[in-house]
């Protein structure tokens, strides 16, 4: 059939009432409950039988079946997971191979979020699925439940559909009322007035007297929930609920269960241990930090989870912990950003077989180039109010990501932030990193990694972790004292007689990712934990040849991250910083000195801080913890910062179990 030719409801006074549905058409019906949805969809599928018509139903949702099992129509069963893509994709394939002139009923959609936990998603599914719909000349009913969702995930629907409407129902009086909210191209002086409808009669006419008119908005008003609660979206509406009973003594554990599995990971492993040691004003803390819904990803996950750890069984470490003070920008963002953007149809592209790599650059372009709701923007302008002016860094958090099998070590971006300026130029510079932490995901060395373990049909949903970078400012650098990764197993052996499960550090002055990315002639200092000060030079000659040349730290002039020499950092530390981080190269000077030169010669050894054995306990002692709990070995990400009166403290910024091959 041609594009919006008429369609029979198999109602006929609604037709007449709506000037007819047509082909392209999806229709959202707007109800109390299930049974009024049937009074239009039986009639519907009723008469695409008698028209020959191409009959699909959509069944995913634990509802009673809306469409009886018959010849005529056939059934599409598609699990109804957590995953967003899979369901998709899923549905989309069933679409594009049925082809043209189809028609549609489907399960509820308020069932989705049950399943999603919010109702942003919900509406990302229908704004990508209504178009494809619409493109194939299809006709397609949907239900939806009054008063379940929020006025913003009813607003993206109304604004995608092209046919809205809303039933109310009068069983006193035999009599159903039906009010068009949209009726797209098509328009009369009657049409978007509330309709009477009697079954009995087959009559759909206009309300044009006072009484009836009454009599609508009384029942209208029965049927409509607060409005407080419409303005908040499910997600949040479940939180509140849940922190109003714990505030009130009452038990939480149930809810507790569900924000881990609707927040923190889809791993299962991880789930166990975020349950035992999560209490409940930790999901509220992460919940009030957030943007967005959705999964916080793992390498969230992984900080907040041994930061309980090292609460519950090490209160004296927990005590020289840094406060985090991290925010997280949910998974559900990232799918937002594709949907919003309108390139969700490239993002299923790229990930098939033959668009897998072939397609990688374009989405990437994509999700370098696309722009953030105003709702998107106004909260991460909160973020920055909160931080000032200090630097932070945008770290990706896939939902994949520092798992107990997939670690993504240095596939995805990150990036530092000075945070300088004015606001507008601020939230510019907030909102590139997060553009280019979003590309990273579409990364060739990502893509490969996810390739090579089976992980390509997977969801990766990309969620953001941003820190404030742990550090002063010297000059015009920002970074800590010291940084550095961790392991409570040592891979590998760099001292003779070590004892390997005391684990190891590798500690650089700085930001730690020197300790991480390899520099030419800079080198981190390996300290082992049952050996602190042990190293394998015997002569300050090696040490030197042998140490970290150049710190990383925030330029905040530049506005850059930036790898500077010591020689330029030196004149701007103070006394008590020099004292943890730098050594004497005592053959140097004693050489010059013989010339008649006396000057001081230093390189970066972090000697003070290995020298400090509590601290080299607490950190050994920590990663024993957290292994414990893991099961495994473990490796973290930390900073440590050390006052003029010698006092500490540590930063722990990541955890993962540690990938050895």
């Amino acid at each position: 059939m041609a594009a919006f030719d008429k369609v029979f409801s198999g109602i006929p006074a609604l037709d007449e009432a709506v000037d007819y549905i047509r082909m392209g058409d999806n229709v959202v019906w707007r109800v109390s409950d299930l049974d009024e949805f049937r009074r239009f969809a039986d009639p519907f599928v009723e008469q695409a039988k008698k028209d020959g018509r191409n009959i699909i139903y959509f069944r995913f949702a634990s509802h009673p079946e809306l469409v009886p099992e018959c010849p005529e129509v056939k059934r599409v069963c598609v699990p109804l997971s957590h995953r967003f893509e899979t369901f998709t994709v899923e549905i989309h394939r069933v679409i594009e191979q049925e082809g043209r002139d189809a028609f549609y009923v489907f399960d509820c959609l308020s069932e989705l979020q049950a399943a999603w936990a919010t109702d942003l998603m919900m509406g990302n599914f229908f704004r990508v699925t209504c178009p494809f719909l619409f493109i194939l000349d299809t006709v397609a009913f949907f239900p939806v439940i009054r008063g379940r969702h929020s006025f913003t995930a009813i607003t993206k629907i109304m604004n995608t559909t092209q046919l809205f409407l809303d039933v109310y129902s009068d069983p006193d009086h035999g009599a159903v009322y039906i009010r068009p909210q949209k009726v797209w191209n098509r328009n009369s002086d009657t049409m978007f007035l509330p309709h009477l409808y009697r079954p009995d009669e087959g009559t759909v006419r206009p309300i044009r007297d006072g009484v009836q008119t009454s009599r609508f908005y009384q029942v209208m008003d029965a049927c409509q929930r607060t409005l407080e609660e419409q303005y908040t979206d499910s997600w949040d509406r479940f939180f509140n609920r849940a922190k109003v009973l714990h505030e009130n003594g009452v038990p939480v554990e149930e809810q507790c269960a569900r924000m881990c599995n609707i927040m923190m990971t889809r791993d299962e492993r991880l789930r166990v241990l975020v349950k035992k040691h999560f209490r409940p004003e930790d999901y509220f803390r992460v919940r009030d930090h957030m943007v967005g819904t959705g999964m916080v990803g793992g390498k969230t996950c992984g900080m907040l989870l041994a930061r309980a750890i090292i609460r519950n069984l090490a209160s004296d470490i927990s005590g020289v912990l840094e406060p985090h003070d991290s925010f997280y920008v949910g998974s559900d963002v990232f799918y937002t950003y594709i949907v919003d953007n309108d390139f969700w149809d490239l993002r299923i592209r790229q990930r098939t077989e033959e668009g897998y790599f072939t397609l990688a650059d374009e989405l990437a372009e994509r999700l370098r180039g696309g722009s953030f709701s105003a709702d998107t923007r106004e909260q991460f302008m909160h973020i920055l109010e909160y931080y000032g002016q200090d630097p932070y860094i945008v770290r990706s958090s896939s939902i994949l990501e520092d798992g107990f099998d997939n670690a993504f070590a240095g596939k995805y971006e990150s990036v530092f932030c000075a945070n300088r300026g004015t606001p507008e130029e601020r939230l510019e510079e907030f909102e590139n990193a997060v553009r280019t932490v979003y590309a990273s995901s579409a990364g060739l060395s990502a893509l490969d990694y996810r390739k090579r373990r089976g992980l390509d049909k997977r969801d990766e949903q990309m969620a953001l972790l941003v820190m404030r970078v742990s550090g002063s400012a010297y000059g015009s650098w920002y970074m800590p004292c010291a940084a550095g990764v961790s392991y409570s197993f040592s891979p590998y052996k760099f001292l003779n007689g070590i004892d390997s499960s005391a684990g190891m550090l590798r500690l650089v002055m700085g930001l730690g990712t020197s300790a991480v990315d390899r520099t030419e002639g800079s080198y981190p200092r390996l300290v082992s934990l049952d050996k602190p000060e042990a190293t394998n030079f015997t002569t300050a000659a090696e040490k030197h040849r042998f140490s970290q040349r150049k710190a990383e730290a925030v330029d905040l002039k530049a506005r850059r991250l930036a790898r500077v020499p010591l020689e330029e950092l030196e004149p701007v530390l103070p006394s008590y910083l020099k004292n943890q981080v730098l050594e004497h190269d005592a053959d140097a000077e004693a050489s010059l000195r013989e010339r008649g030169i006396c000057r001081n010669i230093c390189f970066i050894s972090c000697l003070g801080l290995v020298r400090n054995r509590e601290l080299m306990e607490r950190m050994r002692r920590m990663m024993r913890l957290i292994q414990q709990e893991y099961g495994e070995p473990v490796d973290i990400e930390y900073t440590i910062n050390v006052s003029e009166d010698r006092e500490y403290m540590i930063n722990l910024l990541q955890c993962r179990p540690l990938q050895v091959f």
